[in-house]
């Protein structure tokens, strides 16, 4: 069975840091593109992070500069680097690669 488990969700204060982890197990996605996007109450799913096999990276507007994401391909993880935390940046966080979807890890920045 393929699974994306995220993990390091918290409560952190705006300007703090997080580091989300996302391991997959049951198949490899070494060659897949590996997506980070997040859900705050009331609002749609957007994504927040995209890096390729080869390792490039695109960020959107809202998180660029502040967030990183990278993979280990040894370890079938993905990782999502949180600086300079935003109370907007609020969220289920979830881990995505093709059509598998983590659980999600809950984000909570205070103000």
């Amino acid at each position: 069975q393929v699974q994306l488990v995220e993990s390091g969700g918290g409560l952190v204060q705006a300007g703090g840091s997080l580091r989300l982890s996302c391991v997959a197990s049951g198949s490899t996605f070494s060659g897949y593109n590996m997506h980070w996007y997040r859900q705050a109450p009331g609002k749609e799913r957007e994504i927040v992070a995209v890096i390729t096999p080869s390792g490039q990276t695109y960020y959107p507007d809202s998180v660029k500069g502040r967030f990183t994401i990278s993979r280990d391909h040894a370890k079938n993880t993905v990782y999502l680097q949180m600086d300079s935390l935003k109370p907007e940046g609020t969220a289920i966080y979830y881990c995505n690669s093709d059509t598998v979807w983590g659980q999600g890890t809950q984000v909570t920045v205070s103000s």
